[in-house]
């Protein structure tokens, strides 16, 4: 999987899941890089969403690369069941199981991209400890579990450290992802402080032409200053 400098990744969780086929349309014709989904077991976060059968069913209707975040505790008994159903890249947070850096070889193993996530209040030391064994580091702009809520802009700078720790490094193949309230208004600040990858939900498919709005968030991703 061959990634472009700027991926714009809409969140399947703000579609309109009884018209999937047509609402991943939308947006691959919009020209959208991965489709995000979020898998939630109602325990790590409040909220209760997909599991494995999501990405099948994606699979199925996309070729397009699939970016699972995993919200759940014991992240890695998923792993298996979401390689074999088409998973591109999964993402999982370090509080939520013990041994993160053998979770993340296994994830690796089993033929996809591994990245951590961190919370708006989750420390960066626990990407620096494993950062060169990670393919990217999510960086929460909310906290996770429902969608529509607005950016964190504290996050901001929690983006520019990692641009920081990942450019010190030489990590230069660690992509740093953002999710949480991304729109017209907030990806811009997101970029500049360093992000190369962005989860946008609500403002892509809740707006009137979903296709044109993917257009527009990457059109504000040209020039870093």
């Amino acid at each position: 999987m061959t990634d472009p400098v700027i991926v714009i990744a809409p969140s399947i969780l703000s579609a309109d899941l009884g018209h999937l086929a047509e609402e991943v349309e939308k947006i691959t014709q919009g020209g959208a890089d991965w489709i995000h989904v979020d898998i939630m077991d109602g325990h790590f976060v409040p909220n209760l969403t997909f599991g494995t059968m999501m990405v099948r069913t994606l699979r199925r209707i996309t070729d397009l690369p699939l970016d699972v975040h995993l919200m759940v505790e014991h992240p890695e008994a998923y792993f298996e069941g979401l390689s074999d159903a088409g998973t591109n890249v999964v993402t999982f947070h370090p509080e939520a199981t013990v041994h993160v850096h053998r979770h993340l070889e296994t994830a690796r193993n089993l033929g996809m991209k591994a990245g951590l996530a961190l919370n708006p209040g989750t420390p960066t030391a626990f990407a620096e400890e494993v950062l060169d064994d990670l393919d990217l580091i999510l960086l929460m702009s909310v906290d996770p579990g429902f969608a529509g809520q607005g950016y964190i802009p504290s996050v901001t700078g929690k983006i520019q450290r990692i641009r920081d720790l990942v450019s010190e490094r030489s990590a230069g193949g660690v992509r740093i992802e953002v999710d949480g309230g991304i729109s017209r208004k907030t990806i811009e600040q997101a970029f500049h402080a360093g992000a190369d990858t962005f989860v946008a939900g609500s403002a892509i498919f809740g707006a009137p032409d979903p296709a044109t709005e993917v257009r527009e968030l990457r059109k504000l991703c040209t020039v870093r200053v």
